[in-house]
């Protein structure tokens, strides 16, 4: 979710507001609430509503509005917990691998390699299956600010069986 910066100075009840003198205002923007429903009071966070103001719009980020929406970062993150599940342990090992000063590659366990481009360029990605991206590739290749998964192991992919 965005960050919420023009909240009522009279909700502001950050610790950091009070000793900044007024003059900086702290968190409380990125503690909105969550909106878990597309429309009603405080969309769904409570019966009450929430202490803090949500933006009229946010039903759109709404749990609701994204369940079933595969482009939805709800349900990237659903994915990756799936993946994260059926294929890490946390006695893993940790390889990092090198592709570049732009790009953050590691191996875990026997065959997951995260790719995460920091660069300004897509970025060539290894060899292996994609088990999950944050964002559409580009011809094969992953782009700036964008992370993905790839099944790089020698066996089949688990998930397949």
């Amino acid at each position: 979710l965005p960050e919420v910066h023009d909240l009522p100075l009279e909700v502001i009840e950050d610790p950091v507001w009070r000793q900044s003198g007024h003059t900086v205002k702290g968190r409380d923007g990125c503690r909105v609430p969550l909106p878990w429903k597309v429309a009603g009071p405080s969309f769904g966070f409570g019966p009450d509503g929430s202490w803090l103001p949500q933006p009229d719009h946010w039903g759109d980020f709404s749990v609701e509005a994204q369940d079933g929406d595969t482009s939805s970062t709800l349900e990237l993150y659903r994915s990756a917990l799936r993946v994260r599940t059926e294929l890490l342990r946390a006695d893993d090992s940790l390889e990092w691998l090198d592709l570049g000063d732009d790009v953050l590659m590691f191996r875990r366990g026997s065959g997951v390699v995260c790719v995460v481009n920091f660069g300004e360029a897509p970025a060539e990605l290894p060899p292996g299956d994609i088990l999950l991206a944050s964002g559409e590739l580009d011809s094969g290749r992953l782009p700036t600010d964008t992370a993905a998964w790839i099944w790089a192991g020698s066996e089949p992919f688990p998930g397949d069986g």
